[in-house]
C-alpha cells in the first residue's frame, strides 16, 4: 500500500491515490486507508474518516466502465490532506483487520446481486425461448434449450442458498469468511454463466443492445473482480477447508 499516513503533532497527513472508488464524486465521508507505519507491512496499515471537502482531497475523472454504469466511480488524490487524530478508526495498525472484517459483510451482497442478475437472464431467456418458433414450435420444447434452462436454474438456486447461509450466520455474529467468500464467488460466476448461456438462447438478439442481455453480461463480469477478485475467494476458501498443515 503506497499512500501513508505520517502523525504530525495531534493530525495525520495523508498522501497517496485511490483508484477505482465507486461512489467516490457523490460521498460525504470517504474511508481511507494509509500505511502509518511502513516497516510493519500490513500491521503498519490504518483506517481514517475523512470528508470530501478537507483541502488536499482532490477526485478525479469518472471512469467509462464496461458495466455497473450507474455507479460512479473515480480516482481520488491526497496531497497532504490533514485530518485529526480522532479521525483514526480504532487505533493504529489495525486497518488491515477493519478492511478484512468489513469484506466479510459485503461479499455476501456481491453474491446475491449475482442471483439477482442470474434470475433476470434466465428470466428473459425463458420469455424468449417460449415465444421463439423454429421448425413448427417453441424453441423451449427442445431438448437441449430445456437442458440449459433447467441447469441454469440448478445453479441459480444453489447460489441462492450460499447467500442466505452467508447472510445468516452474519446475523447471528458468527464467523463467516469462508461463507461469504463462497458466497460472492459462486453467485458471481453463476450471474457470469447464465448471461452468457441465456445470450445463448437469444442467438443474434441476444447480442444487440436493444436487449437487456448484453448489459446483464457486462454487469454480471464485474461481480467476479470487485471485493476481492474470485480467485482470492478460492483462496480464503481453500485455506479455511484445508486448515493448518504440520
Amino acid at each position: 500500500m503506497k499512500t501513508t499516513a505520517k502523525k504530525v503533532g495531534s493530525e495525520y497527513v495523508i498522501n497517496g491515490s485511490k483508484c477505482f472508488i465507486s461512489n467516490a464524486g457523490i460521498a460525504n465521508l470517504y474511508v481511507v486507508f494509509a500505511n502509518s507505519n511502513p516497516d510493519k507491512g500490513m500491521r503498519g496499515i490504518s483506517a481514517f474518516i475523512v470528508p470530501r471537502e478537507t483541502p488536499g482531497l482532490t477526485i478525479g475523472k469518472v471512469e467509462d466502465k464496461m458495466g455497473h454504469r450507474a455507479s460512479n466511480t473515480t480516482e481520488l488524490f491526497f496531497e497532504d490532506v490533514k485530518v485529526p487524530e480522532e479521525n483514526l478508526l480504532g487505533k493504529e495498525g489495525i486497518g488491515f483487520v477493519i478492511a478484512m472484517k468489513t469484506l466479510d459483510k459485503t461479499r455476501a451482497p456481491v453474491g446475491a446481486a449475482g442471483v439477482g442478475v442470474a434470475r433476470a437472464a434466465l428470466q428473459y431467456a425463458i420469455d424468449y425461448a417460449k415465444t421463439r418458433i423454429q421448425f413448427g414450435k417453441p424453441i423451449a420444447l427442445y431438448q437441449h434449450i430445456g437442458f440449459k434452462i433447467a441447469q441454469m436454474a440448478m445453479e441459480i438456486n444453489a447460489a441462492r442458498h450460499l447467500v442466505w447461509h452467508a447472510a445468516w450466520l452474519l446475523d447471528q455474529g458468527k464467523p463467516c469468511g469462508k461463507e461469504s467468500a463462497m458466497a460472492k464467488a459462486y453467485g458471481s460466476d453463476v450471474a457470469m454463466r447464465v448471461t452468457t448461456e441465456s445470450l445463448q438462447i437469444l442467438g443474434g438478439y441476444g447480442y444487440m443492445k436493444d436487449y437487456p442481455m448484453e448489459k446483464l453480461m457486462r454487469d454480471a463480469k464485474l461481480l467476479q473482480i470487485y471485493e476481492g477478485t474470485n480467485e482470492i475467494q478460492r483462496m480464503i476458501i481453500s485455506r479455511e477447508v484445508i486448515g493448518p498443515i504440520k
